[in-house]
């Protein structure tokens, strides 16, 4: 006769199952395994209009080291073949140490750095003006970067957005500027819409 299972031995499985079942239910899985993505709270994130000065400087608390296959892997994705991104043999006969990462790749990563304060509440993209590529940025190099508030006012033809300019600069580990530029965003305000008194007056 073989002995009978332990009530703890019983309820154990019953218990694994109603805790999968709440953590299910609060996660918002339904019986079909798919979540129920209308139940998700959306989380409003990045700064809008009001929130930005004249002259404000912001330092983009992320930072990021360019590799070798950082390079390799957009050069070729952009069928970017010039040999100083790709051969480093050749890029040691033109003068430098190592070959040179793609600068389209700097002007990318260094956007990307400043998206979380500057753009992530939203907005199109109004474009790139007086883009400088300082200096070569090699493999291995770690960039970060910061901007300025240089222009903002309200749009005329969108209510509840403004546009805002702003000078971004990325620097290398050594705090050696390697890239400038200025760009443009429509950026979401809160409530009715920006006015021309609605832009903070305090800079940071």
């Amino acid at each position: 006769m073989e002995p009978r299972p332990r009530p703890d031995a019983v309820q154990e499985p019953r218990r694994a199952r109603r805790a999968r079942a709440d953590l299910r239910e609060a996660q918002g899985v339904t019986d079909k395994g798919a979540p129920d993505l209308d139940s998700f709270p959306l989380i409003a994130k990045g700064n809008k209009y009001e929130d930005f000065a004249v002259d404000q400087t912001m330092t983009h608390h992320w930072g990021r080291t360019l590799t070798r296959a950082d390079n390799v892997a957009f050069s070729t994705a952009t069928c970017a073949w010039l040999p100083l991104h790709l051969n480093v043999e050749y890029a040691r006969s033109q003068g430098h140490p190592d070959m040179v990462i793609n600068p389209m790749l700097v002007l990318c990563t260094t956007v990307g750095l400043s998206v979380e304060d500057l753009s992530e509440s939203g907005g199109p993209f109004l474009g790139i003006d007086d883009c400088v590529f300082l200096r070569p940025v090699y493999p291995g190099d770690t960039i970060t970067a910061s901007s300025r508030v240089v222009e903002m006012r309200p749009s005329a033809s969108k209510p509840g957005v403004g546009i805002v300019t702003w000078h971004t600069t990325a620097c290398n580990q050594h705090g050696e500027p390697v890239i400038e530029l200025v760009r443009t965003n429509l950026v979401a305000a809160r409530g009715d819409g920006p006015s021309t008194s609605s832009a903070r007056k305090d800079h940071a």
